[in-house]
């Protein structure tokens, strides 16, 4: 999430979030995944990435606009 630190632990304390999540606040990781400012928003566009074992990419989904997010069980049938 390109978020402050703070609003990123509120949001994962509230819907109690049980995997790390990262506050990306000098896009540095959605710089490097391309992903930042995609729509012109000056925020990381929606994405999923899959990272294998040897730490590449194998499986990206990219939204389209802001609220283009992937369903849960597409993402789940990308996993080996």
């Amino acid at each position: 999430m390109v978020e402050p630190q703070d609003r990123v632990q509120a949001l994962v304390s509230s819907y109690r979030y049980t995997y790390p999540v990262l506050a990306d606040t000098d896009h540095a990781v959605s710089s490097a995944y391309g992903v930042y400012d995609l729509l012109n928003d000056k925020r990381a566009a929606p994405s999923v990435f899959i990272v294998d074992e040897n730490g590449l990419v194998a499986w990206a989904y990219v939204g389209k606009d802001a609220n283009d997010r992937p369903l849960t069980q597409l993402i789940l049938d990308q996993l080996p």
